[in-house]
């Protein structure tokens, strides 16, 4: 099988839908021999900043020496972007040849008259794959959606579990309430590991504390209240904590500070249990660390702005980093978002900041929410806002009202389109 072939059959696999559980995945892996079983894993869970601190713990163990798995969702800018070690790609060939050994097993399922495994789930099972041919020391892995009955918590030997901020989301499979979402996140924390959490919500932080206490596993807090002399930069950010001052990081975004401390806090813990992490190379760690998509400069003439803030946390945090970085500036807005999120939220929010809204439908996803009306719900909050047929066009007419000085472009909503705003402007770029 070649890539293209590869990628012709996940893609006919993803067009069946998933079923919530576990059944299938275990499955799926006896049939592989149960790579997982041979890794060492820190599973992420949460709502938002996953992936930020996913950068931070990967690329820190990585300059500490350690040969890192990294499985993250959703992508930006490639499908293979999905499996990484030590922050490269998995190949085409590599993952076409992974392909193949999966696929008999996922036949063999199937004759079997068992349910054929979602795309996420074989996907995941690349992964573990993958990572046990590379030999990787330890594998940083995120939650697609939960926690609980995620496809990743097959694993039994993971490390360390980290727990980043909890909010309402995927309400209509993991709850109504902020207690039975934070029960689902929390079902990733396994017996005798190490649990960090940021500072939750009480009713989120008492299920967490629950959980971790009958699993016999030991709970730290990350405390953004103790940072301390914090300067907000785009390009540069500093904190203090503990007994650590003056951490530079080069993401931007107020809620960076927040991911680093949770990050910082995950460090902590792994030097407990035995990993060989110096000062310096944490330092030089969270100075590498890239993570695009979350208030990612793209664009300096006019600053041009990507964010993946897809809920009402979210668009919070995107409203802090509006007040803390972009004072002043008129904001043109490009906005793509799921149906399913509280994309009515996340206008409120965002709306005072905005002079205008070009919106847009993700491409290539039947969850995506159309242009026309997401400009509808808009226009309650937005003056001017106008619908665009399609991510190239919307960038262009960005580009043609952000005509002053301190005019910004700001790309935000569902992470997915991001990648298509990134290769619109090199588009563009290109033209020129």
């Amino acid at each position: 099988m070649n890539y293209a072939e590869a990628r012709d059959y996940l893609e006919k696999i993803a067009e069946k839908g998933s079923v919530l559980g576990l059944a299938s995945m275990k499955e799926l892996l006896r049939r592989l021999d149960n790579p997982q079983d041979k890794l060492k894993f820190i599973h992420i869970s949460g709502t938002n900043g996953k992936g930020s601190v996913l950068a931070y713990l990967s690329t820190i163990l990585k300059e500490a020496g350690y040969m890192v798995g990294r499985y993250i969702s959703p992508t930006l800018f490639s499908y293979r972007e999905r499996i990484q070690v030590n922050e490269e790609y998995i190949g085409q060939q590599e993952l076409a040849d992974l392909v193949s050994q999966v696929k008999p097993a996922v036949e063999s399922m199937e004759i079997d008259g068992k349910n054929c495994p979602t795309i996420f789930e074989i996907e995941t099972a690349l992964a573990f794959l993958y990572f046990l041919k590379k030999k990787c020391d330890i594998v940083v892995l995120e939650t697609g959606m939960g926690g609980d009955t995620d496809a990743t918590n097959v694993i039994q030997t993971a490390v360390m579990e980290v727990l980043v901020s909890i909010s309402m989301d995927h309400m209509q499979f993991l709850g109504d309430t902020l207690a039975e979402i934070a029960g689902h996140k929390a079902g990733i924390i396994k017996p005798d590991t190490v649990v960090v959490s940021v500072l939750q919500k009480p009713e989120a932080m008492e299920v967490i504390e629950k959980k971790a206490k009958e699993q016999n596993a030991s709970l730290k807090i990350a405390d953004f209240r103790y940072a301390e002399n914090i300067f907000y930069g785009i390009r540069e950010q500093r904190f203090s904590y503990g007994d650590y001052e003056d951490i530079v990081i080069h993401l931007a975004g107020s809620y960076q500070i927040k991911n680093a401390v949770t990050a910082l806090e995950g460090v902590k813990a792994l030097r407990e249990i035995g990993f060989q992490i110096s000062e310096e190379q944490m330092r030089r760690g969270f100075e590498k660390t890239v993570w695009n998509g979350r208030f990612t400069v793209v664009c300096d003439k006019p600053l041009f702005i990507m964010d993946g803030a897809h809920n009402r946390d979210g668009a919070m945090e995107l409203k802090r980093s509006i007040e803390t970085y972009l004072k002043g500036c008129r904001i043109f807005a490009v906005c793509g978002v799921f149906r399913d999120k509280e994309y009515e939220e996340i206008l409120q929010m965002t709306a005072p900041y905005i002079k205008k809204m070009i919106t847009i439908e993700t491409p290539d996803n039947p969850r995506a929410l159309p242009a026309q009306e997401l400009a509808q719900a808009a226009r309650k909050y937005i003056a001017d806002v106008h619908p665009a047929k399609n991510i190239n066009q919307a960038v262009d007419e960005s580009f043609a009202a952000a005509k002053e000085e301190n005019d910004v472009i700001l790309a935000f909503g569902s992470l997915s389109f991001l990648g298509e705003i990134r290769k619109a402007l090199k588009s563009r770029e290109e033209q020129r």
